[in-house]
């Protein structure tokens, strides 16, 4: 088990309690993350020591990690199947997967698919070399994953109320009149004057709360990538797209935006280097990205 100590959704008694009710059905070995990268690195030796499951305790960027440190050698019958128990602030791809959103119910869960072997063979999203299990996003959305992390790294904890500040903050400081993002498609559609784009693997893109924002309601782990591409900036536009994409009905318009969806892969080109974001976890900005979609590329013990 691959246990973030920094986790926002769980103390370090729970953390405890939590591996030792797993220990009590396998043998568990229980390590800490200490930086970043450690979860990858730590998920990468267990998957070539041939460990049958690896367990992320954390949030989702401590899962991507994980993912990433499976797949090193890329797919092959020797990855270990995945275990979640998900303790973070959003935890985005555990309720995405209908996982709990409660460590402890989602420890008894894990364990009783445990038990019985259960297993589910999801597909995975790759931007550039960089594995994605739920979303990734270019240019405004990353500038805001930018903004909590300086903060984090200031000591402030990840809150809901954190990311709402700091998404005021860089949507007035984003230039909302020059695009700069440009899509291109398979088929050779291309999408010029983007000013942000998602890339979804899963649905929901993540929560507000409780309120999940579905940009691509109906992408999931058995299809291809979608993608949500913000041709429009205004304040009303963008607060009346995310309310009717909030909710058990989300509704799509296409004034705003290019949807698309069911995609093998797709290119993001940028004019200038834009903030790049994976299931939350800052990358380098780049002007440049291949995304791809590639079918059961992992199990996940559910």
């Amino acid at each position: 088990m691959v246990t973030n100590p920094h986790a926002t959704g769980t103390s370090a008694r729970e953390r405890d309690v939590l591996a030792h009710a797993l220990a009590s059905e396998a043998t568990l070995e229980i390590v800490e993350t200490a930086n970043r990268g450690h979860a990858a690195a730590l998920a990468c030796r267990a998957m070539r020591d041939g460990t049958d499951v690896v367990v992320a305790l954390g949030g989702d960027g401590t899962i991507n990690e994980v993912i990433n440190g499976l797949l090193t050698d890329g797919i092959h019958d020797g990855v270990p199947a995945l275990g979640i128990v998900p303790a973070g602030s959003t935890n985005v791809l555990a309720r995405a997967l209908g996982l709990p959103n409660d460590p402890i119910e989602a420890t008894g869960l894990l364990l009783e698919a445990l038990r019985t072997g259960s297993r589910r063979a999801i597909s995975l999203g790759l931007a550039d070399e960089r594995w994605f299990a739920f979303a990734a996003g270019v240019g405004f959305d990353a500038a805001i994953v930018a903004g909590v992390e300086r903060h984090r790294r200031r000591g402030k904890r990840s809150t809901h109320g954190l990311y709402a500040r700091v998404g005021v903050r860089e949507y007035l400081r984003t230039d909302r009149r020059d695009a700069k993002v440009h899509v291109e498609l398979p088929d050779g559609t291309t999408y010029d004057h983007v000013h942000f784009v998602i890339v979804a693997n899963a649905d929901p893109w993540t929560f507000v709360g409780n309120r999940p924002l579905h940009p691509t309601p109906g992408v999931n782990f058995d299809s291809g990538l979608a993608i949500y591409a913000r041709r429009r900036m205004s304040a009303p536009g963008l607060l009346f797209s995310m309310a009717r994409m909030s909710g058990d009905r989300p509704r799509i318009g296409r004034r705003g935006a290019y949807v698309g969806y069911d995609l093998d892969g797709l290119t993001v080109r940028a004019d200038e280097p834009m903030p790049v974001q994976v299931d939350g976890d800052l990358l380098e900005p780049r002007e440049k990205l291949v995304f791809r979609s590639v079918p059961q590329a992992i199990h996940v013990v559910v």
